[in-house]
């Protein structure tokens, strides 16, 4: 652990106690492996450190959790405060949970034959009918450089929306339009006037899509190819 490991001992000693009296049930996936010396950056999402955030599990929420996301490997981690050692918690049990100041992660199955779905946590962004989800995945990319690094994480992110366990992976605006059921004329009367270009802010062009879908009074009867 890091240098401050004590400190976050003690901290989350008490929380550990009264917050999560069965926690060692649901800490399976034994300890976390650190990344390698010789790996320039991290693989967490935001920040390194763990922060209080909350977990669900069975239904049930724990908050004030101490929690790390790798999303190299798709892994939620917590602090064990008596051995003061990364450990994980067992993604199959992980039904959603919430990082500080980092908004809402789900487990969604069925988008195996994406690469990068590993544990299926998503970062939903709309948590509407058709949901907007973003997939935030780091990979390990070679320096090619003589010195201190051999690899590097390289932090990419995807966009999908969900409807009934299906997913759309979103690459192009055209596609996102076709995808929801809307023409171009009337998405172009919906855009008038809001200065948003999807090849300038993709996020929250897909969002108003999923948002202009959502208002229309016709049932949405799923995706269209």
């Amino acid at each position: 652990m890091t240098a401050n490991s004590f400190g976050q001992s003690q901290t989350y000693l008490s929380l550990y106690k009264e917050q999560l009296p069965y926690f060692q049930e649901l800490i399976t996936g034994g300890r976390y492996q650190e990344p390698p010396m010789n790996y320039d950056g991290d693989p967490y999402y935001l920040d390194r450190k763990f922060g209080e955030g909350t977990l669900s599990i069975n239904k049930i929420s724990y908050t004030e959790v101490p929690l790390l996301y790798d999303e190299n490997v798709d892994v939620v981690i917590t602090f064990h405060p008596i051995y003061r050692q990364k450990i994980l918690i067992k993604s199959e049990k992980i039904e959603e949970f919430r990082l500080k100041d980092c908004g809402l992660f789900r487990r969604f199955l069925g988008n195996d034959s994406y690469a990068y779905n590993r544990n299926g946590f998503y970062h939903v962004l709309k948590d509407g009918e058709v949901k907007v989800l973003i997939k935030h995945y780091k990979f390990e990319d070679p320096t090619n450089e003589v010195g201190r690094y051999t690899h590097r994480f390289v932090e990419k992110k995807d966009y999908f929306y969900w409807y009934e366990d299906e997913f759309v992976l979103i690459r192009k605006k055209k596609q996102a339009i076709k995808s929801l059921g809307l023409n171009k004329k009337e998405v172009k009367k919906y855009f008038r006037g809001k200065s948003l270009y999807f090849s300038m802010d993709k996020e929250k062009y897909i969002l108003e899509l999923a948002a202009l879908r959502e208002s229309k009074a016709e049932t949405f009867n799923g995706f269209v190819e």
